[in-house]
């Protein structure tokens, strides 16, 4: 069955059309059960419902959430839908499992002080400070995914218009960037990629120590980093800057129709999430601040 893993790979990005990180995600999935098929001993041509069970006891049995289970669970039903659609095996054992979906949780959103305390944490009279503060301004300024803040090439940036040009895995779209980000921007340009670049950097914008592309790993570091060192105490994630951008333009009026041009959202319906998150937002501030709400 390891003989197909790239076979499922091409299946996955030609097939499929999934991002790069989705197919590696369900290629992790699929080599740790295939693993823990080995450990117990079972031919994995012969896997069942109840193998699949043991499965599952097994991963919550290592603490993982439900969500990651919910994951695997998505990842292998698809790789034995593969199986089973190129004549490999003759069932979907994934195919009776039921798992309950775990109730979504609302995003953590960083509130203006927040956001504030965060970005001016690097220290931009060096090297680093001034990249860091570069991808975190930039990341806030347009609310765009980190996978495709760490794709972006210098190119996508027109910093005389304030414009960035993303260019998504499923959509295309030109964000403003407002002028702060636009200047950190332009400093790490002016005084800090050249120093750092080599032949392998390509046209990569945002790049790491060893002179590449800054990997998703590297910046998930850098936020933890400065989240840490600002003393926020909220669970704070790159994604957590996008989810603020969204909030923020919602609570200052932007209309939910730009924001989910801006986000990317193929659906006004995953924008909407926002609208329930600053309804949740005003309830707790007038609860918290209204004198008479105080009453008993």
């Amino acid at each position: 069955m390891v003989d197909h893993l790239s076979e499922f790979e091409d299946y996955l990005r030609n097939k499929k059309s999934v991002s790069v990180n989705t197919a590696g995600s369900y290629l992790r999935d699929l080599k740790q059960f295939l693993l823990f098929c080995e450990n117990i001993h079972i031919e994995p041509y012969l896997i069942n419902k109840e193998c699949m069970l043991k499965y599952i006891e097994y991963l919550s049995n290592q603490g993982k959430s439900d969500a990651t289970i919910l994951r695997n669970i998505a990842s292998l039903r698809c790789y034995f839908g593969f199986l089973l659609a190129s004549g490999k095996v003759t069932s979907n054992p994934v195919e009776q499992i039921v798992l309950k979906r775990p109730e979504k949780k609302l995003p953590q959103i960083l509130s203006g002080n927040e956001t504030e305390l965060l970005l001016s944490q690097p220290d931009t009279k060096t090297l680093k400070g001034c990249r860091d503060k570069a991808m975190l301004e930039l990341l806030y300024a347009t609310g765009i995914r980190v996978s495709e803040l760490i794709s972006l090439n210098i190119d996508d940036l027109d910093l005389n218009a304030g414009i960035l040009h993303c260019r998504g895995n499923k959509s295309n779209r030109e964000i403003p960037v407002y002028a702060a980000a636009v200047n950190a921007v332009s400093d790490y340009l002016l005084r800090v990629r050249p120093k750092i670049s080599s032949p392998e950097s390509g046209q990569a914008l945002f790049l790491s120590v060893n002179n590449r592309r800054m990997t998703r790993q590297g910046f998930w570091k850098i936020v933890k980093q400065y989240a840490k060192q600002a003393k926020i105490s909220k669970e704070i994630t790159p994604h957590t800057l996008r989810h603020s951008f969204a909030l923020h333009l919602l609570e200052n009026g932007a209309d939910l129709k730009d924001i989910q041009v801006m986000l990317g959202h193929a659906d006004i319906s995953s924008t909407q999430i926002y609208v329930r998150m600053m309804n949740d937002h005003f309830k707790e501030v007038y609860n918290h601040c209204h004198p008479r709400a105080k009453l008993s």
